[in-house]
């Protein structure tokens, strides 16, 4: 891909055309709202979202940017007259390293954000750091913590373990002394999720998941976070544990699943929850993004979680970035660099 340079009241940014092909375009610099910042755009997360959108599945929210991209890092540049303390007291000030959610717009060289649902980046963090966080910690404290209110010392089942939000789910549920089972496709990404922590990584070319954990968890688990659903979620149900959680992120594995027992959850008074995080409102997000501040800001600071980066790519490879997600070659993020 190739780029031109705009004058100041434009900008650069990563254009889906009519072919489904991703090319550079040019627009406005977005006008921001009282309560919004402006960010220099420095590097992006790559999500599976971006896909989806790209291939016409999964349109931005109503009223929101319809450029790919939902989660930036960068410095801010403007700020609304209405913007003051962020989660941890400071002022917002331009010239902010800052990273957080979108619900659209990040593959351009400026972005709005609401400014409360902007982080700190912290001292010690590239901005490369900062664009591989927001999404993945976010959702992964969502489904572990807001909703299935994980307790400490539990048994915990993290489907595609090294894939960006796995990676993040591991670290977060490892915080709270949690054993932690993934499932995953290779023995590379194996590996890597038992380093991060994980007890045990079960390989599903290799291994049923259901009969490993009949034998290896008896007692079943706590809390699942899968994204593959399909047939996984009749699988869940029948290693989960009394008054267990399910949660679904995403459906990988297709929409619908062919055989469910209801009694068994009736059984076991299972709770499913199916959850997204693009389309809530920025008050649910400026609370998520302060409940995650307040328990974990301080452990990304110090190293204790972290970031899982795959590569790192200049924003004018994105196809590249594209196709290894899209054949599951990563594990934890994908990033791209502006230039």
């Amino acid at each position: 891909m190739t780029g031109h340079k705009y004058g100041d009241t434009s900008l650069k940014y990563i254009q889906v055309d009519n072919q489904q092909a991703l090319i550079f375009s040019q627009t406005d610099i977005p006008e921001i709202a009282s309560d919004e910042c402006l960010i220099k755009v420095k590097a992006i997360g790559v999500n599976r979202a971006d896909l989806l959108q790209r291939a016409g599945k999964y349109p931005a929210p109503v009223g929101e940017s319809t450029i790919l991209g939902l989660e930036v890092s960068g410095e801010i540049s403007q700020c609304g007259k209405d913007v003051s303390k962020n989660h941890l007291g400071k002022n917002w000030q331009l010239g902010d390293k800052v990273f957080g959610l979108v619900a659209g717009g990040g593959y351009a060289e400026y972005v709005k954000v609401k400014a409360a649902q902007l982080f700190s980046l912290p001292a010690n963090f590239t901005f490369e750091q900062g664009a591989a966080c927001a999404e993945v910690f976010l959702t992964a404290y969502q489904s572990l913590f807001s909703i299935a209110k994980l307790k400490n010392n539990s048994n915990v089942l993290i489907h595609a373990g090294a894939s960006g939000v796995g990676c993040a789910a591991i670290q977060l549920a490892k915080a709270k002394n949690c054993q932690v089972t993934v499932t995953v496709g290779s023995a590379l990404k194996a590996q890597t999720c038992i380093e991060l922590g994980a007890e045990s990584a079960i390989n599903y070319h290799e291994t049923d998941f259901v009969s490993w954990s009949k034998e290896n968890v008896a007692e079943g688990f706590d809390v699942i976070i899968d994204v593959i659903s399909g047939d996984y979620v009749a699988k869940n149900i029948n290693v989960a544990a009394l008054d267990g959680h399910v949660v679904m992120l995403a459906i990988l594995g297709g929409r619908f699943c062919d055989k469910l027992d209801v009694a068994k959850m009736l059984a076991k008074r299972l709770t499913l929850s199916a959850s997204t995080l693009r389309n809530r409102s920025d008050s649910y997000k400026a609370e998520l993004v302060a409940s995650f501040i307040a328990y974990f800001y301080q452990y990304l600071v110090e190293g204790k979680i972290k970031p899982i980066i795959d590569s790192i790519y200049p924003w004018r490879d994105v196809e590249q970035a594209h196709t290894k997600m899209a054949n599951n070659e990563n594990i934890g993020k994908l990033v791209l660099v502006v230039s």
